[in-house]
């Protein structure tokens, strides 16, 4: 008996040490797996939290970057934007986006414009300068062929001090302007100093191109356009970034570290935003780290910015599952418990029989499974409920407009409303809940595509429209609309999502993009576009209505002289003015358009050969002929106008638009300040100028130009001592074309440039030939036009036509008119300096046929004046003219000029002019221009006859 007891006991201590030790080895098992799948839940949120963060991030800077964009596309629309208008235009963006640090404009400004450009400047800024930034100063810009100068900067408060910044200067802008205007497309520079702040900010450029306009046709690559500046948007990094996660509510995340790298990958020397830092994962000698410690593993992502490679790294600190899961600890305790309960009742039932020993069996059994469900239930319920957070989070922090109303007609109540949605309607939250969605709609006459919105709610199904709603306080804005239907456990619809942006200012910037697109900036008025409308309307009109048309070409008289004098602005001005006055003077149902520079294109429907047409174009010639000031200079302009009448004179818009052209300068050969209506013997005058115009193209290359010259006498000695260089023209067909016919052209078709280099390489040339033969060293004048004089070329061609033909530069004279050296004095004296440095005489030609100031022509290098001929002809016979010779020579004398009288033809006008002391003399009297090989003859008798 004593025997069986022990061996009852013994059977009973082993079956409830087998029942605990199965116990904890289940409870083990359980805490592992329990373990593992919160691990990996903990690893699931922090990649969506960390992914949050980085799409906030790179998407922020998309949006930004954007903007610039924006930017970008009204000056390669609009082409010259003012500074209000770029003040104008950016505010609303810097206001939307507070993360841009600024928005400029930087434009392209060589050397040779730079006086010019900062004079401009000054008379908005009185210390503007181009400067650049050395040591942490602001200095004066060294001398350099281009400038990028920071021209407008938005908003000026705290970057003002970059104005007028040559951003040429910075080395860390040179890769990044030099890709963005080989492709035209925006471009990043790396991280870079501001200059708004002092000591060292991390921060960066986004850049793009603006070309010039009418530089290159649409086709032409971005390389191969004329670049006249850039734009660009400053980012200071640590602010963008903190700006767009702070917007977001994801920035300082407790056990988040965010480490964002202006680079393809983690270098520590572009580290562009660091936030937070995560301690080294925790580890055990004996167990896996992930079974105590979540330590989820770094989410990494690379994106571009404006074509950039930047990299972003989340990354998570170890946390003890002591501090977070209770699921695992629940399932341990649990299991723990009751693998000891269950050895207890096995302890004190196994000595039962086996149908006791059974039963227990099974309920223990029964137990760990119910206890299993239990944990995987725990488990499940909390990720449920950590996703509903989640996605509760979205829709709080989203940018859009979210609405949600039940799905039951006809009210569809609504039950929810973010913050977005105050916002943007400025309707509180209690305010709408429970109010019918259609009630949020206004009024039924304001919206458009509203019944697609309808349809979708009645037909249960997806929906967008573009539609115009009403805020709170009854301001309208544009919104872009979207609804889907949601669907219960069952699959019933049992709710609507409506989804708004505001893309109010996308709508307002299309308007103005189809103003611009039709309107002349300048003058508000129709552009060539808007006119080719309605001018093929007017046609199809008078066409039904079987009445006439009148197409008038409008252009102003002398309207360059007031360009070449008084600059582009004061053109400008004058352009804006008469424009309005071309309005006043016709009917509201006339067209009048602007086709550029000085000419403008009216329609005037309904007008019969009567004299009211007439009187309309009497009014035209009288508003433009009243007088104008501008800059405290009074001036009286002219125009001429051309008619063409529908159908006489064309059945369709570019017919009569160059018929009435071809009227126009008819008109200007009849004198001008006078209109002429359209006749075909016009076209045959206007195909001999096109003929002509052809031809010139091709001169040059055809050896058709060539060089005649007239001797400049010594009036003391008889000797000759100079000569004037004379362009001719040996056409093929006209023959010898005057240079009357064809300067003009020249300036007009750009050709007077290398034509004007080749008249300078030619007579160095030709005299320095004659020099080398044994002829006397002579100085040899050749006339510069206008375009030649500013053009950037002058210096070098010049210097390279000296260089050529081995000519000393004291032999060569450079003649200039006075409106040349008079319409911007500061920059001739500037050009002039540099010619004089060359070695080169200059001279001012048709002297006294200007209105040259006397302090100006005094600071001028000059060493010789030539009379105008209109005065040297009278001076015989005219009080006045004799005057005027008399008073210029004794000018020309007291500046220590040299004079000569040009025009002389008779012996009467030389004796006139070597009593009273001139200088030097050329005329019909002496030889006219003759040829290379005449003007060796004259030479060689060397003195001419002076009696």
């Amino acid at each position: 008996m004593r025997n069986f007891l022990r061996q009852v006991r013994i059977s009973v201590s082993v079956s409830a040490l087998l029942a605990l030790l199965l116990g904890l080895a289940l409870t083990a098992l359980l805490f592992v797996s329990v373990r593992g799948v919160e691990s990996q839940a903990r690893a699931d949120q922090f990649k969506r939290e960390a992914t949050l963060r980085i799409n906030a991030v790179s998407g922020g800077l998309s949006d930004a970057i954007e903007q610039l964009m924006v930017v970008n596309q009204l000056f390669n629309t609009v082409g010259v934007v003012s500074r209000e208008q770029f003040h104008s235009f950016t505010a609303p963006l810097l206001a939307r986006y507070p993360e841009l640090q600024a928005l400029s404009f930087q434009r392209v400004v060589s050397d040779a414009e730079r006086p010019a450009y900062e004079a401009r400047q000054r008379r908005r800024a009185p210390d503007f300068a181009i400067t650049e930034f050395i040591s942490e100063r602001h200095e004066p810009a060294q001398k350099r062929p281009y400038y990028n100068v920071v021209e407008y900067i938005e908003p000026v408060a705290g970057n003002g001090i970059a104005l007028g910044l040559d951003t040429a200067a910075l080395t860390t802008y040179g890769d990044a302007r030099s890709r963005s205007r080989r492709n035209g497309r925006v471009t990043a520079t790396g991280l870079l100093s501001l200059v708004q702040y002092r000591g060292f900010h991390t921060g960066f450029l986004v850049l793009a191109p603006v070309y010039q306009r009418q530089a290159a046709p649409d086709s032409a690559s971005p390389g191969q356009r004329a670049v006249i500046g850039e734009t660009a948007a400053v980012f200071r990094v640590d602010h963008l970034i903190h700006t767009l996660l702070g917007n977001a509510r994801l920035l300082d995340q407790p056990g988040m570290s965010i480490n964002i790298y202006a680079a393809g990958a983690a270098q520590a020397a572009q580290l562009a935003f660091s936030n937070g830092k995560a301690p080294p994962p925790a580890t055990s000698a004996l167990l896996p780290g992930w079974l105590l410690y979540d330590h989820p593993a770094p989410v990494n992502a690379l994106f571009h910015v404006a074509q950039e490679p930047w990299f972003i790294e989340v990354t998570g600190e170890p946390r003890s599952i002591i501090a977070s899961h209770a699921g695992s600890w629940y399932a341990l305790l649990g299991g723990v418990f009751s693998s000891l309960l269950a050895a207890g009742y096995v302890y004190s039932l196994v000595s039962r029989r086996s149908t006791i020993e059974r039963v227990a069996s099974e309920r223990t059994a029964a137990l760990q499974f119910a206890n299993l469900r239990l944990t995987e239930d725990l488990a499940l319920r909390k990720r449920t409920e950590k996703a509903l957070r989640l996605r509760e989070k979205v829709i709080e922090v989203s940018a859009n407009a979210v609405i949600i109303c039940n799905a039951q007609a006809p009210e569809y109540a609504v039950e929810y409303v973010n913050p977005a949605f105050e916002k943007l309607t400025g309707f509180y939250a209690a305010e709408v809940i429970g109010k019918s969605l259609k009630s949020l709609q206004g009024d039924g006459h304001d919206q458009q595509n509203i019944d697609e919105i309808t349809a979708a709610l009645r037909e249960q199904r997806e929906g967008h429209a573009v539609v115009r709603s009403f805020r709170k306080d009854g301001s309208g804005y544009w919104n872009d609309l979207f609804i889907a239907p949601v669907r219960d456990d069952a699959g019933a619809i049992s709710h609507f999502v409506v989804a708004q942006y505001d893309i109010s200012a996308v709508m307002r910037f299309e308007a103005e993009l189809e103003y611009q697109a039709n309107h002349d900036v300048l003058t508000g008025l129709a552009n060539r576009h808007l006119l080719a409308e309605r001018l093929s309307s007017a046609i199809a009109q008078a066409q039904r209505a079987g009445t006439e048309l009148w197409v008038v070409f409008v252009d102003l008289d002398r309207f360059k002289f007031v360009n070449d004098t008084l600059g582009h602005e004061a053109g400008d001005a004058m352009l804006r003015v008469l424009g309005g006055r071309i309005k006043g003077a016709v009917d509201d149902g006339d067209t009048v358009s602007r086709m550029g520079g000085d000419e403008f294109v009216l329609v005037l429907p309904g007008r019969p050969g009567d004299g009211d047409g007439l009187r309309v174009l009497q009014r035209i010639m009288d508003a433009v002929a009243e007088p104008l000031r501008i800059q405290a200079h009074e001036f009286f302009v002219t125009c001429s106008l051309g008619v063409a009448v529908y159908p006489a004179d064309g059945g369709n818009a570019d017919t009569l638009t160059k018929h009435a052209d071809i009227a126009m300068y008819r008109a200007k050969e009849m004198g001008r300040n006078t209109y002429q209506f359209y006749c075909p013997e016009m076209n045959a005058r206007t195909l001999e100028r096109l003929q002509i115009e052809a031809d010139l193209r091709h001169a040059l290359e055809r050896n058709e130009l060539v060089l005649h010259y007239q001797p400049q006498i010594d009036v003391g000695s008889g000797a000759i001592v100079g000569m004037e260089a004379l362009l001719r023209w040996e056409h093929p067909v006209l023959g010898t074309v005057s240079p009357l016919r064809f300067i003009a052209l020249a300036e007009e078709m750009g050709l007077i440039i290398p034509i004007g280099a080749w008249v300078i390489r030619t007579a160095c040339l030709q005299n320095m030939a004659w020099q080398k033969a044994g002829m006397a060293r002579l100085r040899m004048a050749v006339n510069l036009s206008a375009r030649q004089f500013t053009g950037k070329d002058l210096l070098q061609s010049v210097g390279d036509a000296l260089e050529e033909s081995g000519l000393e530069a004291r032999y060569l004279e450079l003649e200039l008119t006075e409106s040349m050296v008079m319409s911007d004095v500061e920059n001739t004296i500037t050009i002039l300096r540099m010619l004089k440095q060359l070695g080169v005489h200059l001279a001012i030609d048709d002297f006294g046929t200007g209105y040259s100031s006397l302090s100006y022509l005094s600071r001028f290098p000059l060493d010789v004046l030539k009379i105008d001929q209109s005065f040297v002809r009278d001076i015989a016979v005219g009080a006045d003219a004799a005057a005027i010779v008399v008073s210029i020579i004794s000018l020309a004398h007291s500046l220590r000029l040299k004079v000569i009288a040009e025009g002389v033809e008779t012996a009467a006008q030389l004796a006139f002019l070597r009593e009273h002391g001139c200088d030097e003399v050329q005329g019909y009297f002496f030889s006219r221009p003759v040829g290379a090989l005449e003007f060796e003859s004259l030479l060689v008798h060397a003195t001419c006859t002076m009696d």
